[in-house]
């Protein structure tokens, strides 16, 4: 294959445009061309409203790749250098029991999907349920409020990236080929295929639903097992090394009475997500190391998609190419950031709380970002010294205090205030030329009281360069929602750099966003992919049976 950079065609491009362009740029003819596969898929709106396309492509053509490279001439005609993706070789060490993996968002679902590749028949524990159950519980509590605590937007099959926009773009470089491995799953399991070429890829809450299912089918045809309605509650270690955890099981899809069960474990993964804060607790009074850290809270604007359109491609209606995105950030005079976040083309601002009493939102989006509004977190930087208190959990503290001055703001409904009276620092009393798009109930209030000063006047400053960057971003009925305190995990657990485990306790496995070592939902999938990579090259392929009897692990002699 021949990779070929840099080609650029108008939007409005035909197949035939693209083979004769590609060929140009190689110096062979269109009718050498065997195959075209697209790898990336950017846009060029450096001069909207002519708008362009480019592409990197992998080119099969008839004839000598190494001639045909050479007589081109071109830094942007190469041989293509990739390896595919390719997990390591079986390790040594025995492992009397299947890995047991904590949590079933993408860090634990594609380190369980890479376990059971690799024939490790994992246990994977779930406190939320099944996606379909899980759709049920966030539609009721959308309506009437009614809060399952165990199963909502941050609970449950797929994790809090199942009630998103499933947003799949990320910083992280990654030479080993997880990211495209991702797409490629992701893509297998049902999500748009041209999420392994454009440059934002994003799968949509509605097409994620499924993805996430599919992916757990794979699990379980390999040996895996997924227990949904299952949380962890405590751990046991030997001499330094996990020996056993301990869960707790409802009963169907009802809280009342959970079954106790003892799991010996020597390998566990925690990929518990950035919400699991009685886990958190629970960790905090054990001799794991566990470190507070900087994170970013704020608000919710939203905004008119036809505004953004034209702000980003020159005109209002986005046609094929999709509604529009923005990206924004700010440094403010007293040295805070403040930055898009989770911007979602086409969405609803969705209530996104895991707790009675305390309010989080977010945003999401359907696969075809249809809606009539755009929404982003506007968030501020947050670091330990902003915490009301010291040590592991401040940041926890933090949270919650914002998340319960949210609550009393709207009266348990999501609060909303016009961009002009939140600057003002008054309640609005109705909406202007912007209706906006939500996922729960909500009621007026003024904003300004759930986030402490300092923020709000980050906030506002951002917001006056934000209008320069976007004509009308700081328009004055902009509609603000609060409060957006989930944008990441406000600690870490330190583990160690080659073998992915613990710096305190051997067998545990910190893993993904809620550990600190992702942010989104790609990120989180290849985290748990190089945590299970680090399980297979250190053990042994454990030789059980899948079933478990009364807690006790069955090995192919019939010896417990």
């Amino acid at each position: 294959m021949i990779r070929v950079n840099q080609v650029k065609l108008p939007v409005s491009h035909s197949e035939a445009d693209l083979r004769k362009k590609t060929a140009k740029m190689m110096g062979v003819s269109a009718e050498q061309i065997q195959s075209v596969e697209l790898v990336r898929q950017s846009l060029d709106a450096r001069k909207k409203p002519d708008l362009y396309y480019l592409y990197a492509l992998d080119v099969a053509v008839a004839g000598k790749e190494a001639a045909i490279v050479k007589r081109a001439r071109s830094v942007n005609v190469q041989i293509r250098k990739e390896e595919a993706y390719r997990l390591p070789d079986p390790g040594i060490e025995p492992l009397r029991e299947r890995p047991v993996i904590v949590g079933f968002g993408p860090a634990g679902m594609f380190c369980g999907l890479m376990l059971a590749r690799a024939g490790y028949r994992p246990l994977i524990l779930e406190r939320g349920l099944d996606a379909d159950s899980r759709a049920k519980a966030v539609a009721r509590y959308w309506t009437d409020g009614t809060l399952d605590p165990e199963c909502n937007v941050q609970f449950g099959e797929g994790g809090a990236g199942t009630f998103s926009d499933g947003k799949l773009n990320t910083l992280v470089k990654d030479p080993s080929g997880r990211n495209k491995e991702v797409l490629k799953i992701l893509a297998q399991a049902g999500a748009d295929p041209a999420i392994t070429y454009v440059n934002k890829p994003h799968v949509g809450t509605d097409v994620l639903r499924t993805v996430v299912k599919n992916i757990r089918s794979e699990i379980e045809s390999l040996g895996g097992e997924v227990r949904f309605g299952c949380r962890l509650e405590d751990f046991e270690t030997q001499n330094g090394h996990l020996c056993s955890i301990r869960v707790s099981a409802r009963k169907g899809t009802s809280e009342a009475g959970r079954t106790v069960e003892e799991i010996p474990a020597s390998a566990l993964v925690l990929a518990i997500g950035h919400s699991a804060r009685d886990t958190f607790a629970m960790l905090a009074e054990k001799p794991l190391d566990m470190q507070a850290k900087a994170f970013a809270v704020g608000l919710r604007i939203q905004h008119p998609q036809t505004q953004i359109n034209l702000s980003q491609y020159g005109r209002e209606e986005a046609g094929k190419l999709g509604a529009a995105s923005y990206k924004l950030t700010a440094q403010t005079s007293g040295g805070r950031g403040v930055y898009s976040f989770c911007m979602c083309p086409g969405g609803f601002v969705v209530d996104a709380s895991s707790e009675p009493g305390r309010l989080a939102i977010n945003g999401m989006s359907n696969h075809d970002r249809a809606g009539a509004n755009a929404n982003s977190a506007l968030i501020v930087t947050v670091t330990p010294e902003d915490f009301p208190q010291p040590g592991t959990l401040g940041g926890v503290m933090f949270q919650r205090q914002l998340e319960e001055a949210a609550y009393r703001c709207g009266g348990g409904k999501i609060p909303v205030q016009l961009y002009g009276d939140f600057r003002e620092n008054r309640i609005s009393t109705g909406f202007g030329a912007v209706t906006p798009q939500f996922e729960g109930q909500f009621a007026f209030g003024n904003l300004r009281e759930v986030l402490p000063e300092v923020l709000s006047a980050a906030m506002l400053e951002g917001m006056e360069h934000f209008g320069h960057v976007i004509h009308g971003f700081d328009r004055e009925d902009a509609v603000f929602a609060g409060v957006e305190s989930r944008t990441s995990s406000p600690l870490r657990i330190p583990r160690d750099h080659a073998t992915m485990e613990s710096s305190t306790i051997a067998g545990i496995y910190p893993c993904g966003e809620g550990a600190g070592y992702a942010g989104g939902i790609t990120s989180a999938a290849m985290d748990g992919m190089k945590t299970a990579e680090a399980i297979i090259a250190k053990y042994a392929i454990p030789k059980i049976k899948t079933s478990i009897i009364r807690g006790e692990m069955i090995d192919e002699t019939g010896k417990n």
